[in-house]
């Protein structure tokens, strides 16, 4: 994810607009999938907040690429990589100037919670198979999100 999302500059107005619309391809799909889990469904969701920083910087939400059902195994490891998403992107939201619209990347995980997400992982009865080939179908998403 650091070679597809690395080129935008977060402090550039255009690159930190280029960079919201490619994470709107991705991630209402993603979000979709992660919430067939009962667990999931209690996560604070991000897309709304993708979509006010958007529409804050004049732009609407894209439409989203393609990213089908899959099983419980996937749908694991989607939330993983989405779920994780949010550690990078606190780190991401120093770089975007103050007075920009950032609450996407500034939704970080409340005290604990990255831990249970974990925990839930873990004690998951998924196919661990599974879980990795969801995790990885959803970095290839946003991978293509990236590339346009």
């Amino acid at each position: 994810m650091d070679a597809a999302f690395g080129g935008y500059d977060l402090s550039d107005e255009a690159g930190y607009r280029a960079f919201l619309i490619a994470h709107a391809r991705a991630l209402p799909a993603a979000e979709r999938r992660m919430r067939t889990l009962p667990f999931a469904r209690d996560l604070p969701a991000r897309t709304p907040l993708l979509a006010a920083d958007l529409a804050a910087l004049g732009e609407a939400m894209p439409a989203p690429l393609p990213f089908p059902d899959a099983d419980e195994g996937a749908a694991w490891g989607t939330l993983y990589v989405v779920e994780g998403s949010r550690l990078g992107g606190a780190m991401l939201a120093r770089a975007v100037p103050a007075g920009w619209p950032a609450a996407y990347l500034g939704a970080v995980h409340a005290p604990g919670q990255w831990r249970a997400i974990r925990a839930a992982i873990d004690a998951a009865d998924g196919d661990p198979d599974a879980m990795v080939a969801g995790a990885l179908a959803t970095f290839d998403l946003y991978a293509r999100a990236a590339a346009g």
